[in-house]
Formats: structure tokens, sequence, C-alpha cells
């Protein structure tokens, strides 16, 4: 991997966390506060928080929004921390959505059809589209419309850089052996937590794992450890939200973060007894960016079921971990 490989991939960073933004922002003005609204009126149930969090950040393309509203809603005093349960169950799932999207850069077919379901082909239409709303609409709406369509473009596009500079690294005895430590599942989830604390999104952190998928070189095993760090990690946006608020808004991080670490524990000790007991050859072999959207949305799904039974005691740990 040269000097030129290097500043594609920084490049092609930049692009894909610049689109998350734009998109995400875009699509947040363009629903205004009905958002907050539609948060306060579907907490009153845990089923409906759940699909309202599922919908909400499906819609968004950001888990870490939506906590962050909710943190904003609790310390208002809007909502409880026990109302906030299902829609953070639900925003894990909802957030799932995004890698599907970025698993459809996977799709490799010589059909007209189908290859034009794939991002890269449909990518510049979408910016096409985009830059005519932006520049010629003078409706707000309309122009954060065409803005959204513009991120969405810039994020495939940043998908594309990170996928063709990661080509060389196939070829890397250094890579391949840190990939290889990665397989340990405490140094995966490590990794996963870490890398996505620090870009605070974990759709552009599995984005760049599904990126670097392409390259043949991640296997089943080494991906579902980092794939659940990912989702530890997210939670530092949560974290850092809830720094000079009050008790109700530092329950509702806590009991974001308590969820995902919970779920990744279990999810990993059911994964590798499994390993243990059954041969599972299969997770040794290459995965695609579509098998990592796959497990991606077990892994949230799976734990959500899990976990939904005990909101109660999550509350409960809560209260223990943060006082009144």
């Amino acid at each position: 991997m040269d000097i030129t490989s290097v500043f594609t991939l920084c490049g092609g960073i930049a692009f894909f966390l610049f689109g998350m933004h734009i998109l995400s922002q875009s699509l947040e003005t363009l629903a205004g506060g009905r958002l907050e609204a539609a948060l306060r009126k579907l907490t009153s149930s845990r089923a409906a928080g759940l699909c309202a969090g599922a919908g909400i950040t499906a819609a968004v393309q950001s888990s870490s929004a939506v906590t962050v509203m909710l943190i904003g809603l609790a310390d208002s005093g809007i909502v409880l921390p026990e109302q906030t349960v299902g829609v953070i169950m639900g925003s894990n799932i909802g957030t799932t959505f995004t890698a599907w999207l970025l698993g459809m850069s996977g799709i490799k077919s010589d059909n007209f059809f189908l290859s034009l379901l794939t991002p890269e082909s449909f990518a510049p239409i979408i910016a096409l589209v985009g830059t005519a709303l932006l520049m010629v609409c003078k409706s707000e709406r309309r122009r954060n419309i065409g803005l959204s369509m513009l991120g969405f473009s810039v994020l495939m596009y940043g998908m594309e850089f990170m996928k063709n500079a990661m080509a060389p690294l196939a070829r890397s005895d250094i890579f391949q052996r840190m990939l290889t430590s990665c397989g340990n599942p405490v140094v995966g989830v490590v990794f996963g937590a870490v890398f996505t604390g620090v870009i605070q999104s974990s759709s552009a952190s599995v984005g760049m794992l599904q990126a670097l998928s392409m390259t043949g070189t991640v296997t089943l095993r080494e991906a579902v450890p980092i794939i659940m760090g990912q989702n530890i990690g997210t939670c530092a946006t949560a974290l850092l939200s809830s720094v000079g608020v009050g008790s109700g808004a530092k329950r509702v991080a806590v009991i974001h973060t308590a969820f995902n670490i919970i779920g990744t524990a279990f999810c990993m000790a059911v994964f590798y007894v499994l390993s243990l007991v059954l041969d599972l050859g299969f997770t040794d072999s290459a995965v695609s960016p579509v098998g990592i959207a796959a497990v991606h949305s077990v892994f949230n799904i799976m734990t959500t079921t899990i976990l939904f039974p005990f909101s109660k005691p999550l509350v409960g740990l809560s209260r223990r971990i943060v006082p009144d």
C-alpha cells in the first residue's frame, strides 16, 4: 500500500463521514420538530417506542441523533428514563438499514437491471438531481431534499474511494496479521469500540468494514467481534451528551450503554460456544458487505429480543449507577 493509496483512503474516509453528516443533518432539518413530537407521543408504551426508534433511526440514518434527542427530552422532564428503553432498542435495529444500503455495493452482475441496484450506478443520478434541486429551487424544503441527496452521493463516492484504496491491503502480510489478531474476541471488540467511538458513528464504522471486506481479506470470525464492538463504541456520543445534564438524562445514557454491553457479552458468548460445540467452518471464509449487514442486523435484533422483557431491570441498574 503506497502513499497514494493512503491519501485516497484518507480522502475516502473524509468523503464518507462528510456525506453521512450532511445526509443526517438535512433529514433532521426536513423533519423539523416532528421528530421530538413523535418521540414524546410514542414513548407511552415500550412496543410503540421500539417501532418509533427503528423507524426514526432508519429515516435520519443516525442512532446517535435519536439517543441525543432522548437525552434532551429526559433532561427537560418531558419523558422519563423508563419511557426511552423501547426507543433505544428500536434505534439499534433502525441503524442496520444503512449497512444494508451500503451492502448493495457488493452486488456484482452482468444483468443490466440488477447492476442498476448498485449505489455506484445510481449515486451519480441522485447527485445530479440533488444539485439541480439545490441550485434551482427557492423552497427551503426542496433545497434540503437536494442536500440530503447530495450527502448520500458523497457518502457512496467515499465508500468507493475506500474500497479502491484498500485493495492493495489484500497482499500485505502486516495487515493480514492485524486482521488475525482481531479474530481474538476481546481484541476485536475493543478495536471496533474504540474506532467507532473516535469517529462517533457506528453506521460509518460498519461502512468502512464493508469497504474493507470487498478486498476479500476479512473473514466472518474476524468481523463478528468488530461489529459487536462497534455497537459499544456508538455509546460514546450518548455519554458525551450526558455531561452536565440532570440525573434523568444521565440514566438514559447509562441504559443505552448497558444495553449494548450486555447484548455484546451475551451474543459473543453464544457465538463462541457454538463455534466450540459445532463445526462452523464457514466462519473462516471471506465475508461480503451483505454478510456484514446480515451479522449487524441479526446481532441487534437478537439483543433487542432478549433484553426487551428486561427493560425494568435496565432502568433499575441505571438508578443504581446514577442515584437521585
